[in-house]
């Protein structure tokens, strides 16, 4: 018997090379019998990704990841987008439905469920390193989940204050922008720290530039890194003391949203722990 035609699923980025997130989705529609696949897409400039997305509708894809540095770009090309990109200013995904394709944005949402496996984000003063589609996003939904206070570090002025600004219209919680400066101070009293930038990633491996004597061991640590899990920043917060939340969790996470909102199947959060695993070459 011939099996019926693959459905297409994937993710439009640049670099994506270094990124498991294909062997993972592979791994689980394996596991629940679909005959799905996910294929990573590396789009290099914006005149690629206007051609790529258009080409979704006639290539039948059924869903779509989107990651650096396409996340704000993609959205005027969508034909519909829901409230959370509408309140973020970002996507991280679509599905693709009777041929229109409606944005999403779980980035957030992800990392507040791996965080609260760790600390609560209520009452949390948090500092975040970088504020670009994914940091936005999860600026947003931190003080949606009760933050007291964000602090946002970036280089360039411009988008740290957009994104500032955006984080307390959408939620009324204070949001300042601080000037990326290195090695990076904490103000005194924080909380939690987050990398939301790509220094760390494989195969470069960077060290996040931050004043670690102004970290108080029992900051909260958040890494949104997935390859390695462990991170140098997050090697560093650990041999300090701090609590940590790696970013291979978050992408656990993120997975099971897009794969029920894609399949319509209720995930089930250990199969999609040991294909991370698998998929970052963890265990065997």
């Amino acid at each position: 018997m011939i099996k019926p035609q693959k459905q297409m699923t994937g993710m439009f980025g640049h670099p994506v090379a270094e990124n498991p997130i294909d062997r993972m989705f592979d791994a689980v529609y394996a596991h629940y019998g679909l005959n799905w696949q996910f294929w990573k897409s590396d789009i290099a400039c914006a005149a690629d990704l206007a051609l790529a997305v258009a080409a979704l509708r006639p290539l039948g894809y059924r869903g779509m990841c989107i990651t650096v540095p396409w996340k704000v770009a993609v959205m005027p090309m969508l034909d519909e987008v829901d409230a959370d990109v509408r309140a973020i200013g970002a996507a991280n995904y679509m599905t693709i439905r009777d041929g229109r394709l409606i944005g999403h944005n779980n980035d957030g949402k992800g990392l507040g469920k791996a965080i609260r496996k760790v600390a609560p984000l209520k009452g949390q003063r948090v500092v975040m390193l970088g504020a670009g589609g994914a940091g936005r996003a999860m600026a947003v939904e931190i003080a949606w989940a009760g933050a007291a206070h964000l602090t946002l570090v970036t280089r360039r002025e411009e988008q740290g204050r957009e994104v500032a600004e955006r984080v307390t219209k959408a939620s009324d919680v204070p949001c300042e922008w601080q000037q990326w400066r290195s090695p990076v101070r904490l103000p005194s009293g924080t909380t939690m720290l987050m990398n939301a930038t790509h220094l760390g990633c494989a195969p470069e491996l960077e060290q996040v530039p931050v004043e670690w004597d102004t970290v108080d061991p029992a900051c909260l640590v958040v890494d949104v890194i997935t390859n390695p899990r462990i991170t140098p920043f997050l090697e560093t917060a650990r041999d300090r003391g701090c609590p940590v939340v790696d970013g291979g969790e978050m992408m656990v996470r993120l997975a099971m949203l897009k794969i029920e909102a894609w399949t319509g199947i209720k995930p089930e959060e250990p199969v999609f722990q040991r294909a991370v695993a698998r998929a970052l070459g963890e265990g065997g």
